[in-house]
């Protein structure tokens, strides 16, 4: 079974493709060489399902890899998994081989992350996922959230979004800015609906990260909260010289008009406000 879904995933970048070759003994998601030193033949053909997994041929077989939903799109009875974890089902040839459990394991940094985003002002915390309600019931217990909704197609994480927002906007006339964080291609259209999209730079697929407003390149989910100050603080630095400009010029056209002003006053109105100002900017680099 596992060398089943393993040729089936090793044309893919998905994160749970790279898990399975791993445990092949491939090296990794897409490496076609570890894929032949593992013996897995490469597939003639592939296609990959939104939402429900992977079809390849293989060694003049198909090869089916993926949810549930897979199984049932292509009318292949088979037996659900009663354990906690991502199920992935693999076929042969229209016959189900079997199953394999995948565990999902929080970030170090996760617990840590949620705690600081609710010191930063996050009001509330929810997690969309494509993964079996088990498991991604148990990482939203474990990270404390305030909801979550599993096993989403992208369209669904879209209208699951959007019902967020709208709650939100309900229950608070400032319901402030809607933030998503997501890595996967069936995140995109999630992170272009969202007020700010936030992918991985590490892990992030290139749709994830080419429909994002802002990247994680570590894939910590503490920088979130990192980047949150940052923005802050230099709101307020921008917000600080609008002012102390506009305030310096208006003043110097007022004392011009009145004979008061010298050339000197000029030369500061422009250059001087201009080199206060980059010096207050600077301070945006203790926010980090």
């Amino acid at each position: 079974v596992l060398r089943l879904a393993a040729a089936a995933e090793q044309a893919s970048t998905h994160p749970i493709a790279a898990a399975i070759l791993a445990a092949a003994g491939a090296a990794g998601a897409g490496a076609a060489a570890g894929a032949a030193g593992a013996g897995i033949a490469a597939p003639t053909a592939y296609e990959e399902i939104a939402g429900k997994g992977l079809r390849a041929v293989v060694n003049g077989s198909e090869i089916l890899a993926g949810s549930g939903r897979l199984m049932d799109a292509f009318d292949i009875a088979y037996t659900p998994a009663d354990r906690i974890g991502t199920a992935v089902y693999a076929a042969e040839d229209g016959r189900y081989a079997g199953c394999l459990i995948l565990e999902d394991e929080v970030k170090p940094d996760s617990k840590a992350a949620a705690a600081a985003l609710r010191s930063a002002g996050v009001t509330k915390l929810v997690m969309l996922s494509g993964d079996n309600d088990a498991a991604a019931g148990a990482v939203a217990a474990e990270l404390g959230l305030d909801a979550y909704f599993a096993e989403l197609l992208p369209d669904q994480k879209v209208e699951r979004l959007e019902m967020v927002e709208r709650e939100a906007k309900e229950s608070s006339a400032n319901a402030g800015t809607l933030v998503y964080v997501g890595d996967g291609i069936n995140d995109a259209p999630v992170l272009a609906r969202a007020d700010v999209g936030v992918a991985m730079g590490g892990l992030g697929s290139d749709a994830a990260i080419e429909a994002a407003d802002a990247v994680l390149m570590t894939d910590e989910p503490s920088k979130l909260a990192v980047a949150i100050r940052i923005a802050k603080k230099t709101h307020g630095i921008v917000l600080q010289n609008i002012v102390f400009a506009l305030g310096v010029k208006g003043l110097l056209l007022v004392l011009g008009a009145l004979g008061l002003a010298s050339m000197w006053a000029a030369v500061f109105g422009d250059v001087g406000v201009a080199l206060i100002a980059i010096l207050n900017a600077m301070r945006a680099l203790r926010a980090a």
